[in-house]
């Protein structure tokens, strides 16, 4: 299927590593140009190559603290200045987490900085770009644990909440403009830093933190939130449907919010 991203602009946050990475590398290889706002250099640098490699041969890499409105609204003037115009943005940044009794006012504030406050910043830094292209797509990454809540995530969880209804609404006001904007909730994905993170803990219960089956046995017997397929996610899972959601091919999905997670019984 085409998605219809020959000749379009992508800005992908978080795009650096993970499930940010893989949708950048999803959306350079459908042939659009990709743009990647990470924080670190090192991983940017990275990430460009291989979003080059993936068929983005006009990818940059843009070093941006996702906590300063000014470093995003920075990171935005960067990309007018090479393109002028932009189709689709990507907001996969998410915060720390924590126990609500561990976590004090700073820490609640960085949470909503960096998990609420930074998607509002970097669309409305986008918007006039995004009404500048021919079309015009914008998906958010919260969390399915604004469904199925989790003690050990709260102030996360509240972030991700609160950037799924601010883009919920969105889809209402930007309707007129031909702006579709859509929210897609990843479950447990088994990423890099995820891996990295976890393999210990796995590893001593005689289990594999990079194996999706072993890691959704880990967070059934921790947490008590199994999945109805029986295994954890993949970063290229959560990448595919966010890149149709993100496609000139979508001319008719806004407002929704999509759940990618094995299947579970939200009520």
């Amino acid at each position: 299927m085409d998605l219809g991203f020959a000749g379009s602009t992508a800005v992908v946050t978080g795009g650096s590593k993970g499930m940010g990475l893989a949708i950048a590398e999803t959306l350079a290889a459908e042939g659009a140009s990709v743009a990647v706002m990470a924080r670190s250099r090192g991983p940017l640098d990275i990430a460009v190559t291989a979003l080059r490699a993936a068929g983005a041969p006009d990818a940059v890499g843009i070093s941006v603290d996702m906590a300063d409105a000014r470093s995003i609204t920075d990171a935005f003037e960067m990309v007018s200045e090479r393109w002028g115009r932009l189709n689709c943005l990507v907001h996969t940044i998410g915060p720390g987490d924590g126990y609500f009794e561990q976590m004090d006012d700073a820490q609640w504030d960085e949470a909503f900085a960096v998990g609420t406050m930074s998607g509002v910043r970097s669309i409305r830094a986008s918007l006039p770009l995004l009404r500048s292209a021919d079309w015009a797509r914008i998906v958010t990454l919260s969390a399915h644990s604004i469904q199925r809540q989790n003690p050990r995530i709260v102030a996360y969880t509240a972030a991700k909440a609160a950037l799924a209804s601010v883009t919920k609404n969105l889809s209402k006001s930007l309707a007129k403009d031909g702006i579709l904007v859509n929210c897609v909730c990843p479950g447990t994905i088994v990423t890099a830093s995820f891996t990295e993170a976890l393999k210990d803990i796995l590893a001593a219960g005689g289990l594999d933190a990079t194996d999706p089956v072993d890691v959704m046995t880990w967070i059934d017997d921790n947490f008590h939130q199994p999945c109805d397929l029986g295994r954890a996610g993949l970063p290229e899972e959560v990448a595919s449907i966010t890149a149709y959601l993100a496609s000139r091919r979508n001319g008719y999905v806004t407002g929704a919010t999509v759940n990618v997670d094995g299947g579970s019984d939200f009520i």
